[in-house]
């Protein structure tokens, strides 16, 4: 029978929306859905502040009355101001490995985004780049984790044969804990400080992190990350948001933060336990079972997950991250980790891949954004 696709409208259609990748991968292990109340957060219309610059349709592909495929059209306007392109995005796409299905998703977005007036349409994008991003294009045999896209091979050879194109990659490396932090490293991060005069904030209560420090954390985010690829700025409400999303569930052992000597900040480095295993047990859900899998996972980590590192660009010459990664891989050897996943990294920043070239890493996955003019 011919595909049928549908617009999304209404709270039951986002529920099957939301819920179809859990199917498609219910026996993929390394596959890691997205926290449920994440996603609704970030899809609900009245519940998202980037609906204030972006618009978005989501449409979900049926064949025989069963549900084949997802995907979602998004036009940033933010974004469009800033690069000057008009160009919409795609995301949450998804769909068994079928070509019409794929094509008429894809065609879907195409068209809407050529009423819209855009030129063309490149993804996989959320709303911000602090959404979820990019498809998976090697890295197939590794765990994803919360903030990254898992999906299956073909995905990329649907998307090519439909004439999309690359526009940019980014990697991932795993990080592996050093047997102990050598003597000559630790002399150095002491040097840097004293030159410098930075030094870590010593905290153990969360509501310090959110009051002090959270909206300098996501200012310093917008200042540092603002040239990257897709970036756009955070508004003050976005900020708040991400603060009470966020900042709560940060542990003082893998979260560092840099100050000057009137404790302003300098910079931060912010990791978590992984919960990839909690959330892929789960379904996605913290109940019934889900809440008591994370709080585990929190407790007795194995493995870390490098979500953000920022310094503030006048600090940055003076290499007083490696006070950060110092103090990071310091907690980490006490909490008997075995290695961390850092989040995606742009495959030209070498800035930023510099961070691990004093450390055992291995790039092991790469995300790709496909871009193809309507």
């Amino acid at each position: 029978m011919a595909v049928e696709i549908r617009k999304v409208d209404g709270s039951k259609d986002l529920r099957q929306f939301i819920d179809f990748p859990v199917r498609l991968y219910r026996d993929v292990t390394n596959y890691v859905p997205a926290p449920r109340l994440d996603e609704v957060r970030t899809l609900r219309k009245d519940k998202n502040p980037a609906f204030e610059f972006c618009e978005a349709e989501y449409w979900t592909a049926w064949r025989d009355g069963r549900l084949v495929g997802r995907i979602a059209g998004i036009i940033n306007h933010r974004f469009v101001e800033k690069w000057g392109n008009k160009w919409a995005r795609f995301g949450w796409i998804d769909f068994i490995d079928d070509s019409e299905v794929s094509k008429i998703l894809l065609e879907t977005v195409e068209q809407w985004a050529a009423s819209k007036g855009m030129s063309a349409v490149h993804g996989p994008l959320g709303f911000t780049d602090l959404d979820r991003e990019g498809m998976l294009v090697d890295g197939f045999g590794e765990r994803a984790t919360i903030a990254t896209i898992y999906n299956y091979p073909y995905y990329p050879q649907h998307l090519e044969k439909l004439g999309y194109r690359k526009d940019v990659d980014w990697f991932q490396f795993q990080i592996f804990t050093p047997k102990e932090i050598p003597e000559k490293v630790q002399h150095v991060t002491e040097l840097l400080a004293k030159r410098s005069g930075v030094h870590l904030y010593e905290w153990t209560d969360k509501r310090v992190i959110v009051e002090k420090f959270g909206k300098q954390l996501f200012h310093l985010i917008d200042e540092t990350y603002s040239e990257l690829y897709g970036t756009t700025p955070l508004t003050e409400r976005q900020v708040d948001t991400y603060i009470k999303q966020y900042l709560g569930f940060v542990d003082p052992r893998f979260t560092k933060i840099l100050v000057d000597d009137q404790e302003r900040l300098v910079g931060f480095g912010i990791s978590m336990p992984s919960l990839s295993e909690a959330f892929y047990r789960s379904h996605g859900r913290l109940f019934p079972l889900g809440w008591y899998r994370v709080l585990q996972a929190l407790k007795h980590p194995r493995v870390l997950d490098l979500y953000l590192v920022s310094v503030k660009p006048e600090y940055q010459a003076r290499g007083v991250l490696a006070i950060v990664m110092n103090a990071l891989q310091r907690s980490a050897l006490e909490a008997g980790v075995e290695y961390a996943e850092t989040n995606l990294e742009l495959e030209d920043n070498v800035k930023v891949q510099s961070i691990w070239k004093d450390y055992p890493k291995r790039q092991h996955k790469r995300n790709r954004v496909y871009l193809k003019e309507i």
